[in-house]
């Protein structure tokens, strides 16, 4: 689908509040324990088979388009396969997150013959030492790689995703290379977020800032454009939504509740007890969020980075209010702008 195509898309969704995109969690089990990790690996009472296939029928008739399957790992719920053909049976478009050390190579034919069009795998260092200490499991890394040689081999879009943090700061080069190696397609994040039941406690793995700067800076790796001057907010964008959380996407969890989205953990209903069409047009949480436009939060209008900010309305409401900053993304909108400006780059 061409971006022209895709933006028409994605207006009309908002415009007539279609579900376009929705995150499903299979399951919160991992066999990772990642530092970094801000979910419950516990099993509470996931979702069955049917019930899941259930809400797929109902994402369906809403009118969602793509579908991103993740986890916890996925791939531990013995009927992952069963699901993905359904799902695909569905025409979603559907994008898989793993970690992928269980994906053998016959796995990745399936995978590609059921037609996913996209795999994300995380990675979290090209030097095993670093990520295993990461990811707390011996050869996990290894096991990563070939599971994305599988993957690449089969024809299938890969993309790896190297979450930043105090352990990994310096490794993104060494990733970046790994992922060109592998045939895959590369991204970064320096976003480490609160646990989903509100411990703070991994924020003290984030990136210090003189770091943070330091990448910002490396227009290699985030891009021409990705660092620039703030100006002054016109009325569009202080009329404009603060994300597509709400609006046109939204988070289900492996018990069946539904949050805005992922990292914005506002219980607004759950499809064991609801309809999704009923959650999705009459939720008063979904509602209270899809009311707010930029002007209204608590501080941002007069903020001099109001403009290029990428505030995140669900870490926000994890800090104690969804109207207010967020601490991660105002050091980060600060920074991106220190790095775009003559003084910043030569620190």
């Amino acid at each position: 689908m061409t971006s022209h195509v895709l933006d028409r898309v994605r207006d009309r969704a908002f415009a007539e509040r279609i579900p376009l995109a929705v995150h499903f969690d299979l399951t919160y089990r991992c066999n990772e324990r990642c530092v970094h990790c801000y979910l419950d690996h516990e099993d509470h009472g996931e979702m069955t088979t049917a019930e899941v296939k259930d809400v797929l029928d109902q994402l369906a008739s809403s009118g969602t388009l793509f579908l991103t399957f993740s986890g916890g790992e996925l791939l531990l719920r013995k009927d992952f396969f069963e699901l993905l053909a359904y799902a695909r049976q569905l025409q979603f478009d559907v994008k898989i997150k793993t970690n992928a050390i269980l994906i053998k190579e016959a796995d990745a034919v399936r995978i590609r013959d059921l037609g996913v069009r996209q795999v994300q795998i995380s990675v979290y260092s090209h030097r095993p030492d670093v990520h295993d200490a990461i990811t707390k499991v011996r050869g996990s890394l290894a096991r990563t790689i070939a599971a994305i040689r599988f993957l690449s081999a089969c024809g299938l879009k890969v993309t790896i995703a190297n979450v930043l943090m105090r352990q990994n700061a310096s490794d993104y080069h060494g990733v970046r290379a790994l992922a060109k190696d592998l045939g895959a397609e590369y991204t970064l994040d320096p976003t480490i977020t609160p646990k989903m039941n509100g411990d703070t406690s991994i924020l003290a793995l984030r990136m210090p800032e003189a770091q943070v700067l330091h990448l910002f800076k490396d227009a290699a790796v985030v891009g021409e454009g990705f660092c620039s001057l703030p100006t002054e907010a016109d009325a569009e964008t202080l009329d404009s939504a603060p994300c597509s959380a709400g609006h046109i996407a939204c988070y289900i969890t492996p018990y069946g509740d539904v949050y805005p989205c992922v990292q914005f953990p506002l219980p607004s209903g759950n499809l064991r007890q609801q309809r999704f069409d009923d959650v999705w047009h009459h939720s008063p949480q979904l509602n209270e969020v899809r009311s707010i436009r930029t002007r209204d939060l608590t501080t941002c209008p007069s903020c001099t980075y109001v403009s290029t900010c990428t505030r995140c309305p669900g870490l926000a409401y994890m800090e104690g209010n969804m109207r207010g900053p967020s601490s991660a993304d105002c050091e980060k909108s600060m920074l991106r702008a220190r790095a775009a400006s003559p003084e910043g780059a030569s620190e």
